[in-house]
């Protein structure tokens, strides 16, 4: 369970040649680190200009700048010395503690460093080495890239320093550790006791990574001795018993320590989750049809998770992605407008080519208007300038207070068994405030929210959603202060359904009603050519959402994935 994704393990060879940047270099094995002799032109540890002292050198780094400079870090690295390595490097201090503990906390021996071709100033290389902890040793291969910049001070050439250069799974203030895991694994079941791997579902590493962080300890299991990376503020980085109670909350908690290689392995406990193996192997069937795509399915009657997938399968965007939701998000600004007032479903509402508003004009997708039209129609057809025109009768807090109070987003409460991101709707003014309304500005979500918005629409009342039940570990899950009232829900679900049925969900929706209802949306993103096509939906007692990132409108990216979903569920 605890050995996802691990480096492949190869057998060590002790005299094979590194090859850096075709210069050769002869690698001796034994104790400790290897030794790494360079021929043919050598390498200097502070490769850079010295003709002139005084002179500043700038402008794009040669080819020579960055193999010099690629070549005497790793030369460094692999023989041991970790001042001359750092001292390569742009951040000498975090390079010594964290190439320190690769031999003193990771016990990694007998480094082999081989660099492979480079690409501008990225140099690509490749780490061969063995774990040796008391008396388990396991060989640990694996890829890992350096980028070479220029020093502002003086121009020099220094390996740019993040924690990924020693490791592609560490984060900056994350370490390698070698040990007892403080954490036991743990076997996870789908709802019927099947087995969840990520042989069969590959989205899953970073659940099941984050199920053993969560409930290793509670769930009967005893620890094995693995190399793992320990996060930045986790117990175990502070150094924790294993005895000790976790304290960290599952809002709190970016990502999950993770073992990326095991010397002896644990006895799991056992987890059972909430997933569906029928439609968990829908959600990983449709998701890798497409690039970074993430969907989510729950029930909306308990908040029970069904599925949940993601294409990129190294960050789980489907619960802890922080994405503009777009025009998903005005099934919350709707039910806000409804309840003060300020719409109507059969009620004649302004949708103009252009609104303005904080010194920003905003406009409709290909400057559409309907002249005359309710807001029913605004909204099945996803009209910015309805919701933009309504700013100024809203206070700043109003869609904050709505989002948290009625839909229970963005409180940092959830408690669903593994790290999430609850959403973000920030209170804003002008023409952010504004943006906020069509799920621009300050607005985050995931499909996990979106799932929830849509499932509390249906019901009208937000339930969390939960992968783990809550008695299994006496859980108290977060609660909205109040539901919709019966007027708005009963106008909310009109919106949605007409959406559905005759709006630009259609035609993903066409076959799955009359109990369905459905909202599209696409948020622009900068420096993107195409915007993130979201989509979110129900049917029954079945609630879905999903997002193409640079997809396009979500109608046509998203949509299948939900009502691919939808339909495998009914």
């Amino acid at each position: 369970m605890g050995n996802r994704r691990r480096a492949p393990e190869r057998s060590r060879t002790k005299t094979k040649p590194a090859v850096i940047g075709g210069m050769i270099a002869a690698v001796v094995g034994g104790a400790g680190f290897g030794v790494y002799a360079l021929y043919g032109g050598g390498a200097v540890a502070d490769a850079g200009p010295s003709s002139d002292a005084k002179s500043v050198k700038s402008g794009p780094l040669s080819a020579a700048e960055v193999k010099s400079t690629a070549t005497a870090f790793l030369t460094a690295w692999q023989s041991g010395d970790v001042e001359k390595a750092a001292a390569a490097t742009n951040d000498v201090t975090a390079a010594r503690t964290l190439l320190t503990g690769y031999g003193k906390e990771a016990y990694v021996e007998d480094v082999t460093l081989t660099a492979k071709k480079r690409s501008g100033d990225a140099v690509p290389f490749a780490v061969k080495g063995t774990v040796t902890y008391k008396t388990l040793t396991k060989p640990l291969a694996y890829e890992s890239e350096l980028t070479v910049v220029r020093r502002e001070k003086d121009g020099k050439p220094l390996v740019d320093w993040h924690a990924a250069v020693v490791h592609p799974e560490l984060e900056d203030g994350d370490k390698l550790v070698t040990g007892e895991a403080g954490t036991p694994p743990v076997k996870a079941l789908d709802r019927d006791g099947g087995e969840l791997t990520t042989a069969k579902y590959p989205s899953l590493g970073t659940v099941l990574d984050g199920l053993r962080e969560k409930y290793g300890k509670k769930a009967g299991g005893k620890a094995g001795v693995e190399l793992r990376v320990i996060r930045a503020g986790s117990e175990d980085a502070k150094g924790s018993k294993d005895g000790d109670t976790a304290k960290k909350t599952d809002a709190s908690d970016k990502n999950p320590d993770k073992t990326l290689l095991e010397l002896s392995k644990g006895t799991p406990g056992t987890v059972r989750t909430t997933l569906s193996p029928a439609l968990q192997a829908t959600a990983e069937q449709q998701v890798a049809a497409k690039s970074k795509a993430s969907a989510v399915m729950i029930r909306p009657s308990t908040g029970e998770i069904l599925a949940v997938a993601n294409s990129g399968h190294g960050f789980n965007t489907a619960f802890q992605g922080s994405l503009a939701p777009g025009s998903t998000m005005k099934i919350v600004t709707a039910s806000l407008l409804i309840d003060k007032g300020l719409a109507s479903v059969n009620k004649e509402h302004p949708c103009p080519k252009y609104s303005t508003y904080g010194g920003w004009k905003f406009q409709n997708d290909d400057k559409f208007e309907i002249k005359g039209g309710t807001f029913k129609a605004s909204f099945a057809r996803s009209c910015n300038t309805a919701f933009i025109s309504q700013a100024k009768k809203l206070s700043d807090d109003d869609l904050t207070k709505q989002a948290q109070q009625v839909f229970g987003l963005g409180m940092d409460n959830w408690a669903i068994g593994v790290p999430t991101f609850d959403g973000s709707v920030p209170v804003q003014s002008q023409a952010q405030k504004a943006a906020s309304l069509i799920g621009q500005g300050g607005v985050r979500m995931n499909p996990l929210n979106m799932a929830s918005v849509v499932a509390t629409a249906k019901t009208g009342t937000f339930r969390q959603p939960y992968l783990v039940s809550p008695t299994v570990d006496d859980r108290t899950l977060a609660k909205g202060s109040r539901s919709l009232s019966a007027d708005t829900q009963a106008q909310l679900k009109e919106l949605l359904q007409y959406t559905a049925a005759a709006g630009t969900a259609a035609e993903a929706m066409a076959g799955l009603g009359p109990d369905f209802g459905a909202k599209t949306g696409s948020a622009e993103v900068d420096n993107q050519k195409k915007p993130n096509g979201w989509f979110t939906a129900w049917k029954g007692d079945l609630a879905a959402a999903g997002v193409v990132q640079q997809g396009g409108h979500g109608g046509e990216t998203a949509g299948p994935i939900v009502a691919a979903l939808l339909k495998a569920g009914s």
